[in-house]
């Protein structure tokens, strides 16, 4: 019975610590950290704003008129829009709304899109931006101002999400992405007044171009660019002030299947790309690693022993506070399954938090039986 109690209490601990404990601790740190002041360098540098797009011409057309909408000298900003095998109108609807070179590439991927963008671009910085998300007018000057910190190789901002043509009200909307997203935005936050972030978004970012990695194609930017800078030296920032916005998937469910999704390309970075190996990264930010990243994606393993033993200790007959414990863990998996049904705020977030923890196993799954293409579709209901 005493090792079942180990189990149990181990296993709920360092679920509460990564959900919970670890943003406690760092906004408790970050209280006595002396404030991060960013230098200016008193010029604008040439920008590259890179959009890799796979069929995307009903959305082409906006996403160019939003970068060459930004408060950005034009003769300094480069829009690239790097074409990943489309069989629409991508290209011809980009240069029609006045993109500045548009690569027509076979299907490689994403990243390879983005590698071959970068090499022919012109900008000391490289940004990045998703063909669906749209930035607001000061957001590229904002992630450049990040960069003007010489210690700084990575930054990326803020990103909102909305569902249909306006944001998200209440019951309103099933998918609680918004919520989560938040809540992971000011955990950031208090990861690059610190030290870095540990992971980045693919909407919204930017790195020198001396500090660009080409990485393996099923291994995403927004996962491995963070450490692997710091690995080599760099800081990686997030910058609040640079915002975009993205429409969300519609549904929970959709909300699954796109993390499903993104963790069959995770679980490669977690296990080949570097992450677990503490080389480069110093203590502080080994345990944000630890923390936010490898424990957080150990999750489904932690609630399945969790469970198991505080299952099996109350058939041993442990005691009042094991069958609390069960009960608890067996109401959240009830509340998950009336989210389906019921549209309650605290039902939809529970069955957001089951689904999604789900997800990160059922994308080990997917990995470890058939692989990883490089290539993607945009997500349902996301354009």
């Amino acid at each position: 019975m005493l090792v079942l109690e180990i189990l149990f209490w181990v296993a709920a601990a360092l679920i509460v610590w990564t959900q919970l404990g670890y943003a406690l601790a760092l906004a408790v740190l970050a209280r006595f950290a002396a404030p991060v002041t960013t230098p200016s360098s008193g010029r604008l540098p040439e920008l590259s704003l890179i959009v890799a797009a796979h069929d995307e011409q009903s959305v082409i057309a906006a996403k160019v008129a939003n970068v060459l909408a930004l408060d950005y000298p034009r003769e300094l900003l480069e829009l690239i829009v790097a074409c990943d095998g489309c069989s629409d109108a991508t290209a011809e609807r980009a240069r029609a709304a006045g993109a500045d070179v548009v690569l027509e590439l076979p299907r490689g991927g994403k990243i390879r899109a983005q590698d071959a963008a970068v090499r022919g671009a012109r900008g000391e910085i490289v940004a990045f931006s998703d063909a669906n998300a749209l930035w607001e007018p000061d957001a590229a000057r904002a992630l450049v101002g990040a960069l003007a910190d010489s210690q700084v190789g990575y930054a990326c901002g803020q990103v909102r999400f909305f569902q249909g043509s306006h944001p998200p009200r209440g019951a309103a909307a099933t998918n609680q992405e918004g919520v989560y997203w938040r809540y992971e935005m000011a955990v950031r936050s208090l990861e690059s007044r610190l030290r870095s972030i540990t992971a980045g978004n693919g909407a919204i970012y930017a790195t020198r171009r001396e500090a660009y990695l080409e990485v393996d194609p099923i291994m995403g930017h927004d996962l491995s660019f963070p450490f692997n800078m710091v690995k080599r030296g760099w800081r990686a920032v997030y910058v609040p002030a640079a915002r975009a916005e993205e429409k969300m998937v519609p549904s929970i469910e959709g909300e699954f299947a796109r993390k499903r999704r993104m963790m069959s390309h995770t679980w490669p970075i977690v296990f080949r790309g570097g992450m677990l190996s503490p080389r480069g990264y110093g203590l502080g930010y080994g345990l944000m690693i630890l923390s936010h990243r490898i424990l957080r994606y150990a999750t489904p393993a932690l609630h399945a022993v969790a469970l198991l033993a505080n299952l099996l200790l109350v058939i041993d007959g442990a005691g009042v506070l094991y069958a609390i414990t069960l009960a608890l863990q067996l109401a959240l998996l009830a509340a998950a399954a009336l989210g389906g049904a019921l549209r309650a705020r605290p039902l939809l977030l529970a069955r957001y938090y089951v689904l999604t923890t789900a997800s990160l196993a059922a994308g080990l799954w997917d990995w470890l039986r058939h692989g990883t293409a490089a290539s993607w579709e945009a997500a349902e209901g996301t354009r």
